[in-house]
């Protein structure tokens, strides 16, 4: 069960300052590739299983997880 697609337009939410990626909060980018990987197994969530690649604004790439995005209009 994935949250977004490729092609998504998404908006990076990490409210926590001590979080490391915290500087990339509120950034904004499109979802460019999504990659499956076995997080869940560790986790046990599987939606942790799949890594969003994220082209922002800026043109960088971030990979992310679900629960650092949200969609880009809320």
């Amino acid at each position: 069960m994935r949250r977004f697609d490729v092609g998504d337009k998404v908006r990076i939410d990490i409210p926590n300052s001590a979080d490391p990626d915290y500087s990339l909060h509120g950034s904004k980018g499109t979802v460019v590739e999504i990659i499956e990987d076995d997080a869940d197994k560790e986790t046990g969530d599987v939606r942790d299983s799949y890594l969003f690649s994220v082209e922002l604004d800026d043109d960088s790439i971030e990979h992310l997880r679900w629960r650092d995005l949200r969609p880009a209009s809320e």
